[in-house]
């Protein structure tokens, strides 16, 4: 196996940063770079790994306060789902609401990512699945050979995201997790925005949200 996954939990709200390495090539893309972008750096480079690509799962601020530094010191794109701009470009601003803190503006994106778009750099090979509800635009990461989904804050251990954030939609989103991740089969590994690892096996089985969902759904 050449593909190796590094996660951090970084930032106030700790989010889970994804570094994807092919180890044969060096080839590393970073999903969600939730902040540190020095100790996101530093962690590629102790791989003896290189940054070819930034992803955002979403806009919201947590997962992408460190784009604009990683993007700087690493000279490669940078890229989100373009219903999710606005959010971006308003992270200076959400920062100020939410923590009543300053930051500068997070990576101008480089490109968009759309649902049936397939991704590859080296060995690593990622799927796009549009997955909003939680945001407008958010985006789900299959990585293909390797059983695993970065859900982003879609699907949690035994949780979901929220929906109650602007631009959220509580029926949009049961329908993304039901109709987009749940068909990836249970073996699936998720990575998820927060918290720990899971399966879509356990999710469908113990995830009180989806049984209820899926109950509702067949009645």
């Amino acid at each position: 196996m050449t593909i190796k996954i590094i996660k951090l939990t970084l930032g106030v709200l700790e989010t889970n940063c994804y570094i994807v390495g092919d180890t044969a090539t060096g080839d590393a893309i970073v999903i969600d770079p939730a902040d540190q972008a020095d100790l996101i750096r530093q962690t590629v480079s102790k791989q003896g790994w290189t940054v070819r690509l930034i992803l955002a799962t979403h806009g919201h601020f947590d997962h992408i306060l460190a784009s604009a530094d990683l993007k700087a010191a690493t000279g490669v794109p940078f890229r989100v789902h373009k219903a999710d701009l606005p959010l971006v470009q308003a992270m200076p601003q959400i920062v100020q609401e939410w923590l009543g803190a300053e930051v500068g503006p997070a990576a101008e994106p480089d490109g968009f990512v759309s649902e049936g778009d397939t991704i590859t750099m080296g060995g690593i090979t990622l799927d796009v699945l549009f997955t909003p509800g939680h945001s407008p635009g958010h985006v789900s990461y299959v990585l293909r050979g390797e059983n695993t989904v970065f859900s982003g804050d879609v699907l949690f251990y035994e949780s979901i995201g929220r929906a109650d954030l602007p631009g959220g939609d509580y029926s949009t989103l049961m329908e993304s997790i039901v109709n987009k991740l749940l068909p990836l089969g249970d073996a699936v590994k998720v990575m998820p925005g927060h918290m720990q690892d899971t399966t879509i096996g356990h999710e469908r089985q113990h995830n009180p949200y989806v049984t209820e969902y899926l109950r509702s759904r067949a009645q």
